[in-house]
């Protein structure tokens, strides 16, 4: 049996970067839909959202050809959600620091809540 990979890890700046640049990454915001009220990733970014809880019965909804970014509010949930997918098969990196840090880094309209 293999071991898994470690999830590697991204700043919000070094993903937006890789899009720029032609990079295809699916965006995946993993919070709860009250979370995306209070902040949520400019609509350019065309993040999929499907909350943590919900991941797993909607899988389907995500190309697994493409690598998935996955977003949550710090970067915890978003780590979890990595595994999993990685274990199904997805390639994916976790957004370090979540839409805090995309706050801090990219957007300080957005509201760290």
């Amino acid at each position: 049996m293999s071991t898994p990979q470690p999830i590697a890890e991204i700043t919000p700046t070094e993903f937006v970067a890789r899009r720029q640049r032609g990079d295809v990454l699916t965006l995946l915001d993993v919070r709860e839909a009250w979370e995306l009220g209070v902040a949520s990733v400019p609509a350019d970014q065309q993040a999929v959202h499907i909350p943590m809880g919900e991941v797993a019965e909607r899988i389907g909804e995500l190309d697994q050809s493409k690598e998935v970014a996955v977003l949550c509010r710090s970067g915890r949930r978003s780590l979890e959600v990595a595994k999993y997918l990685q274990q199904n098969g997805f390639r994916t990196v976790n957004v370090a620091g979540g839409i805090l840090a995309w706050s801090r880094e990219l957007d300080a309209t957005i509201p760290t809540y």
